[in-house]
């Protein structure tokens, strides 16, 4: 047959293949045949393929996979494509990388109706199962009219008839005890809920041990379903509830006892979005479980009887104190307010309960203030429902003073159980101030998270600078950097990411005053309908200057205003909205303007493009100078 290859005579550029205007209302997989192959071992710079879905109305294009692993045979990726009312186009990209040896080369991308986990065994891809290699006994292909070994089936379940295929296993070559055969699924990429079924036979002279696993990203094993010890001439049928809200394989798994143990065979395994038994319970929410404070306490409580551990508090926008880490001018919790602090205090924020048996990623920020040992002042702990076991999951050891720092946890219990937050005084010498803001809960570990592919359209400058470009024109540039700027008294101490983390400022220090600084996106697809632009930036320092963003529509030569700040505005890190409409492609500008001295570091961070209106407003898109109470301070 033929395959496709990128042609490596362009250097650095990457090679874009897109499909036709597809529809899929139905829930489908597609299967990606391909290859790269490479004659060096490593590459700083390794080739890439990546698939990327390109939705109807929406700016950027979402990777839905990316792979980079050289490899001598073609390999197949099953992904999941959610149902879909948008028309969309599938686009393969390939990055060539630095090293001229490798190439890139798709033998068959193919997109069926369906789950991934889905399988008939009719094809010779085999829907992208894998057989763990084990010398002894492993998984086969059987049926198509093959001689295989001893234990032949007369007929598959799916032709029901002797050329239809399945998968088997056999004891005939197993030499030592309980030796394991596997067979893996491809990954659910995707979120999916509901009954797993498939027929299998098994026919046995002494114990065989089949059962059914869900194993996560972290290697974590769970039984799901295993067989009760009596025979099946006949394919017989087995449902089981099924749950995978973060990407996992399900391994079907057969042990035997000696090499007279019989066979297991295994086809038509398929997947329905309904429980198998009428079990209703709705899914648990994660959003439920996280709070920016800035309504109330969302699902949190605090128990009374330790007195009024967490107030509420805001601060004004000031250039002394830093405000919340939602927006920077919102709700935050504090512990260890001027009421509370008496030595030996103990302040406890529980959160809501959490079903037992699920991979969970806690994140928060916290920042301290004030503080002489920093070790221990702030906790986590889980109680586990009956609040007889308690377990401290995470504390802090130390991190810079009054920067809102990102802590994350992965955490798995059997048990329901609930996450609380401790803060505690000392001594009266050792008490400061403990902020906590931006709690959220979410599905899977934390490194498994990581793993996951950006959102489209959020750039937090973590790797690298995204969709955004330099503009050179004289001296005035952005730098990418993490910390604090050289300069004191203007600019952050930390990014809005994480804290420890990395930012875009101007380097007021090098350029004259009145000094221009351009970051301009890519050309980016213009949608009909209203769209919003988030971002956080950070204007500290008596001398700031200006910051803008401009919107500049292809084909035009006009810049249009559609944000705009001047002078000092506070020591946090603030958030910007703007709604603005292109129906034509467009490119967003942001600008940065030096102020009167070198005390004017302007930095951005954690820009985010939406399709939609903006859910909150701003109240004002053009402002300068400080407000009036630049330093009050409210409880």
């Amino acid at each position: 047959g033929h395959y496709i290859s990128v042609d490596t005579s362009y250097e650095g550029e990457k090679a874009v293949l897109s499909s036709p205007d597809l529809y899929s209302e139905e829930w489908s997989c597609v299967r990606l045949i391909y290859q790269i192959a490479t004659t060096s071992d490593t590459s700083p710079d390794p080739a890439r393929l990546n698939l990327y879905v390109r939705r109807e109305g929406e700016s950027f294009d979402r990777l839905l996979w990316s792979a980079k692993e050289p490899s001598d045979s073609w390999l197949i990726a099953s992904l999941d494509l959610v149902n879909s009312t948008k028309k969309y186009k599938l686009v393969l990209e390939g990055e060539m990388g630095q090293d001229k040896s490798t190439s890139i080369a798709v033998f068959e991308i193919k997109i069926t109706p369906g789950y991934c986990i889905e399988c008939d065994f009719e094809e010779n891809h085999l829907c992208g199962y894998a057989n763990r290699w084990n010398p002894n006994v492993n998984w086969f292909v059987g049926g198509g009219n093959i001689r295989n070994s001893q234990s032949i089936l007369p007929k598959d379940h799916t032709l029901n008839s002797a050329l239809g295929h399945y998968m088997y296993v056999d004891s005939v070559y197993v030499k030592h005890f309980q030796e394991v055969a596997q067979l893996i699924s491809p990954k659910t990429m995707a979120p999916i809920s509901g009954c797993l079924s498939f027929y299998y036979q098994l026919k046995q002279e002494s114990s065989i041990v089949f059962t059914v696993y869900l194993r996560d990203t972290s290697g974590f094993y769970e039984e799901i379903w295993k067989t009760d010890s009596a025979l099946s001439a006949d394919w017989a049928l087995a449902e089981v509830d099924f749950n995978a809200p973060y990407p996992m394989e399900v391994i079907f798994e057969v042990a035997f006892n000696s090499a007279k143990g019989g066979y297991v065979a295994l086809d038509d395994i398929s997947f329905s979005p309904v429980y198998c038994s009428n079990q209703t319970g709705t899914p648990f929410n994660p959003a439920n479980a996280g709070c920016n404070f800035e309504e109330d306490l969302c699902n949190f409580y605090q128990d009374h009887k330790d007195g009024p551990g967490w107030s509420r508090v805001k601060v004004k926008r000031n250039v002394y104190r830093a405000g919340d880490h939602t927006t920077g001018f919102g709700y935050y919790l504090m512990a260890n307010t001027k009421f509370t602090s008496q030595p030996g205090y103990i302040g406890r924020l529980y959160g809501p309960t959490l079903p037992g048996n699920l991979q969970f990623c806690l994140r928060f920020y916290y920042a301290l203030y004030g503080f002489f040992k920093m070790s221990g002042t702030l906790a986590v702990y889980i109680f586990e429902e009956n609040h007889v076991v308690q377990e401290k999951i995470w504390s802090v050891l130390d991190s810079p003073k009054g920067v809102w720092t990102q802590a994350e946890i992965s955490f798995k219990k059997p048990m329901p159980c609930k996450v609380v937050f401790v803060s505690w005084c000392k001594s009266f010498w050792d008490c400061g101030l403990v902020a906590l803001d931006d709690v959220s809960l979410s599905l899977g570990s934390c490194q498994a998270a990581d793993l996951l592919l950006p959102s489209p359209g959020e750039c937090t400058f973590e790797k690298d600078e995204c969709v955004f470009t330099q503009k050179k024109r004289g001296r005035g540039s952005w730098h990418r950097k993490r910390g604090p700027t050289p300069t004191s008294y203007t600019g952050p101490k930390g990014d809005h990411t994480t804290g420890v983390g990395y930012y875009m400022y101007i380097e007021a220090s090098n350029m004259v005053y009145g000094q221009r600084a351009y970051l301009v996106s890519r050309s980016l697809r213009g949608i009909s309908g209203k769209q919003c632009l988030t971002f956080f930036y950070h204007m500290y320092g008596a001398g700031t200057g200006l910051l803008s963003v401009y919107l500049k529509k292809e084909g035009d030569e006009e810049e249009i205003p559609l944000w705009r700040r001047t002078g000092e505005q506070s020591i946090s890190w603030l958030r910007g909205l703007i709604e603005y409409e292109s129906d034509t492609n467009y490119q967003i500008i942001f600008e940065a303007i030096r102020g009167v001295s070198i005390r004017s570091d302007t930095a951005i961070d954690d820009i985010l493009f939406q399709a939609g209106p903006c859910l909150e407003v701003e109240e004002i898109q053009f402002s300068s100078g400080y407000p009036d109470s630049l330093n009050e301070i409210e409880y």
